[in-house]
This record gives C-alpha cells, sequence and structure tokens, in this order.
C-alpha cells in the first residue's frame, strides 16, 4: 500500500507527495502539527495541512526572505524574526557578520521544540549566543518595542489562525514603529497565483506605511503554485541602490549578488499588483 500526503492548496488545487512514514503528530494549543517523512523532499513540517517547510526546498524560503532585507539595511545589529519557529531564517539572519542580537518571537513554543529534535539543519542556530527566544505574542512585542530593531522579518504562515493579525495594515505600521531610522522589513506575501488580491492588499498597506516598498518573488516547489511573494518596506535604504560589494553573503545555494537586482524585475501579471489605484 502507498500513503500519499496531498494538501489542498485551494478548494480546486493540491499537492501531493509520497511519504514513507508519519514521524511526529500533535495538536498543540494554536494547530495541528505533523511531522512527515516524504520520498521526495525528506522530512516536511506541516502545520494545519499546509506545508511549511522540508528537508529539500527550505533554504530557497529561508534565503529569500531573508538576505534580501539584510543585505539593504546598511549596518542590521538588531534583526527581529516574527514566527519562523523552524529556526532557518534565524540560522541565515546569523549569516551576517553585524548582527549583534536576533531575537525569534514565536506563539506556539512547540514548533520551536520539534523543530530542534527533527530539524536540526534548519534549527541548529536558534543555540547561538546571540539569539533569545521569546515564545509569545510578536504582535504585541512589537508593540512592546518602539524602535528597537534594524531589520524585522515576518515569517508567518498562511493568514490563518493565530497568522490573520499578521497581514493586517495595523500591524505593519507597529512594525514602522519598531524600527530603528533607516529600518528595514521583509514578510513573506504568499502565491501571486492564488493570493492575487492579498498581495495587492499588503502591497497597498505598506506603501501607505514605508517610503519605499519592493515586490519580488523566488522559486518554491513546495509552496502553492511553486511561485512565492514577499514584500519589503524600508523607512530608507533601497534594495536597487545597494552598493554590489554589500551583496555577498557566505553558504547560500539560492540568493547570489547576481540575483539581487533581477529579484525586482517582475512578470507583468505581478507586476500589476504593484500598481496603486488613483485616489
Amino acid at each position: 500500500m502507498e500513503l500519499w500526503y496531498t494538501e489542498k492548496q485551494t478548494p480546486h488545487f493540491g499537492i501531493t507527495a509520497k511519504i514513507s512514514r508519519t514521524l511526529h503528530h500533535e495538536q498543540t494549543p494554536f494547530q495541528r502539527m505533523d511531522v512527515i517523512e516524504t520520498n521526495q523532499f525528506g522530512r516536511m513540517l506541516v502545520l494545519d495541512g499546509m506545508v511549511m517547510t522540508t528537508d529539500r526546498d527550505e533554504f530557497v524560503y529561508h534565503e529569500m526572505l531573508t538576505h534580501v532585507g539584510m543585505n539593504t539595511h546598511p549596518s542590521p545589529k538588531r534583526v527581529l524574526v516574527v514566527g519562523g519557529g523552524d529556526g532557518g531564517a534565524i540560522r541565515e539572519v546569523l549569516k551576517h557578520p553585524a548582527v549583534e542580537k536576533a531575537v525569534l518571537c514565536e506563539i506556539d513554543g512547540r514548533v520551536i521544540e520539534v523543530s530542534q529534535e527533527y530539524f536540526p539543519e534548519i534549527a541548529g542556530a536558534l543555540g547561538d549566543p546571540r539569539v533569545e527566544i521569546r515564545v509569545e505574542d510578536g504582535i504585541k512585542h512589537i508593540e512592546d518595542h518602539p524602535e528597537e530593531y534594524d531589520v524585522i522579518l515576518v515569517d508567518s504562515t498562511e493568514p490563518v489562525g493565530p497568522a490573520v493579525g499578521l497581514f493586517q495594515k495595523a500591524f505593519y505600521q507597529g512594525i514602522f514603529q519598531a524600527l530603528r531610522p533607516e529600518g528595514v522589513m521583509v514578510a513573506q506575501t504568499e502565491s501571486p497565483w492564488f493570493n492575487r488580491d492579498l498581495i495587492a492588499q499588503v502591497y497597498r498597506d505598506l506603501s501607505d506605511t514605508f517610503p519605499i516598498t519592493r515586490l519580488y518573488t523566488a522559486s518554491i516547489p513546495t509552496y502553492p503554485s511553486g511561485l512565492w511573494s514577499f514584500t519589503l518596506g524600508s523607512k530608507g535604504p533601497d534594495p536597487l541602490k545597494v552598493p554590489p560589494e554589500r551583496l555577498q553573503v557566505p553558504d547560500t545555494r539560492y540568493y547570489q549578488p547576481e540575483l539581487h537586482q533581477a529579484l525586482f524585475q517582475l512578470p507583468r501579471f505581478v507586476e500589476e499588483l504593484t500598481i496603486r489605484e488613483a485616489k
């Protein structure tokens, strides 16, 4: 008998992967969490039936969420990751030598613990002395820490359950207040194929909040449609004007200096999402 896992990414479309076994299953106070062993992508972390990360393609998402914003800021010393309990974004943040402190703010502590057990290559940097782990609501944390961070990365799940508030304008305004001068934020903003209205709304909200807003994409095979978007908001630095010598990051597999500028050259159907309506 063959075992297959299917994520219904919309009511009419999904992805499926052959699995060899289930490694972990539990209902946390916030969500249903599973770790499964797949034949194609290795171990896979699934929250509420949605793929969060896998052994094989996690590097794309974590590098792209992290390095564009980190390289945009001239000297990112204090960094906050909201969500991201698997630890992948923290791992990438710590590749930047300017970082003095990286705070992981994850509402569900069980995601951190399970990731450390089953995904050590992703979560391994959480023990670094520069890392502070806070198991609490990221929205509240941001409200309580004005002008504290140089870079804030929003590594959220899809906009359901406890993550709904991470896609609202009030949250982005809170991030603006929590950033220092020259501060930069980046949020994952879903699929241009299946979440067009959401991406357009986030882009509008960030454009209303930050002087500079940029949308970029990456290819992540286990995420809906394989094409994924990220939206950057900046208080001043422009990712399109970063000096080339600042774009070097060690040990990356997707992000590279030559790719940085090209990320912002969007397909036309994605670029349409950044066009503001006439007021």
